[in-house]
């Protein structure tokens, strides 16, 4: 992506809320250190704050170089949009989901849903299996437990006709 385009894109490894106000602190502390090594006088030794993965990868995917300040600033601003209107699912699993499950389902939730789309993910261990899926005006239960619930009649037919 060039340079100078106005669209950013959130990298896959950027999940949840947590993760973009991560990226939103680190911005900012680069910003201010830059802001404050351009101040100090000339000659002085100065050392580069270190970023993390996440920043890393947002600078690589969006090919910013945040040595320059319009830059910054069009990254902390995209950031902010994310941040604060980003849609957000819920979704509670009964065991921990892998990085990787988490990976593929972001790649699709981005295509499919839209490109900003951040994920919570919570542990309900009593659903069984499948998972619970929550925005801010929808819920959908797609467990194990809700599936024999909706088809319990033909669970208790199946099993008295195999005790008889």
């Amino acid at each position: 992506m060039a340079p100078n385009q106005d669209i950013l894109v959130l990298p896959i490894s950027v999940v949840s809320r947590v993760d973009v106000g991560r990226l939103l602190r680190e911005i900012e502390l680069v910003d201010n250190f830059l802001t404050q090594a351009a101040i100090r006088e000339g000659g002085q030794p100065v050392k580069l704050p270190k970023t993390s993965r996440l920043m890393d990868e947002i600078i690589e995917v969006n090919k910013l170089n945040v040595l320059i300040e319009p830059e910054r600033k069009r990254l902390m601003a995209y950031m902010l949009v994310v941040h604060e209107k980003a849609p957000v699912l819920n979704m509670s699993f009964s065991a921990d989901p892998s990085p990787l499950f988490i990976q593929k389902l972001m790649i699709w939730l981005r295509r499919e849903i839209h490109p900003m789309v951040l994920l919570q993910t919570g542990l309900q261990p009593n659903i069984g299996a499948g998972c619970v899926l929550r925005t801010t005006n929808k819920y959908f239960d797609f467990s194990l437990r809700e599936h024999f619930i909706r088809n319990r009649e033909l669970l208790i037919d199946k099993l008295s006709g195999t005790s008889q």
